[in-house]
């Protein structure tokens, strides 16, 4: 480790986050925390962020491999049988790997032959529940990088995303709330772009409201309805609605209780 003796820098940051540091390296990197409080504060919040991720997705992580996918693994071992074992093992693994991630891409088609709450779940405006979930948690832990413009660029980040996003956006005003807007960034989902709107209070909890168009998917009823819908895992809960083909999900670490009546506040404005 090549820092200097006083700070940490993000490398080493990531490393002890992954837990890729020796025990030396760590002790040593702890040593220097002590004294760089805002890089405490940064490894601490990536932490958290790792963790909620972790918690967030444990149910999949936990899941059984798909008999289609276990299928595939045994055909690409079978096809590689003369090639040597280290060979084949890595050649299968880059084959699972590749197929986890078409696998989560169209996470309904393994759903749509279990249960009838799995293909639920696929639905593409509940995926979008589960989307502002996750970017609440990836981002609201930021210390140096919360946004890409700051609230300061009001004018000009409510006409970049309105670009993006292909219709004329309106940041709802939660001053009364108690909630100052910290600005927003422009995110891609599985529909396409998304706009992430945060806000802070005074104690630094913050709300994210995620934004993006639902127009062509696979379930127009549940894409033209306006209902609110609630979702809440590790710990971050959401009120999603729909309304004229546009998604709209505010998300924060708060009980079904607190978040309601500001989301409340968010449609009524919008």
């Amino acid at each position: 480790m090549t820092q200097d003796s006083s700070t940490a820098d993000e490398t080493a940051l990531h490393a002890l986050v992954d837990g890729r540091l020796t025990a030396a390296e760590r002790e040593a990197l702890h040593t220097r925390l002590a004294v760089d409080t805002q890089a405490a504060r940064t490894a601490q919040a990536w932490m958290a962020q790792r963790e909620a991720l972790r918690a967030l997705h444990r149910e999949v992580l936990q899941e059984p491999v798909p008999p289609a996918l276990a299928q595939v693994t045994r055909q690409l071992d079978q096809q590689r049988g003369r090639l040597g074992r280290w060979q084949r093992w890595g050649g299968v693994a880059a084959a699972v790997l590749l197929a986890f991630g078409l696998g989560w891409a169209s996470h309904g088609q393994w759903d749509a032959r279990g249960p009838a709450s799995q293909v639920a779940r696929a639905r593409p405006v509940v995926d979008f529940g589960r989307q502002a979930v996750v970017a609440h948690v990836v981002f609201s832990p930021e210390i140096r990088h919360p946004v890409e413009v700051t609230a300061a660029q009001q004018e000009h980040l409510v006409q970049w995303l309105s670009k993006r996003l292909g219709r004329s956006l309106k940041v709802p005003d939660l001053t009364m709330q108690g909630y100052e807007l910290v600005g927003g960034r422009l995110l891609s989902g599985g529909q396409g772009p998304r706009a992430q709107f945060m806000y802070q209070n005074l104690k630094g909890d913050r709300l994210t409201l995620y934004v993006g168009a639902l127009e062509g998917t696979p379930d127009a009823q549940a894409a033209r309805e306006t209902a609110f819908r609630f979702t809440s895992e590790a710990g971050t809960s959401s009120f999603y609605w729909v309304d004229q083909g546009f998604g709209y999900a505010l998300a924060g670490r708060l009980g079904r209780a607190e978040l309601l009546p500001l989301a409340d506040v968010v449609y009524k404005q919008l």
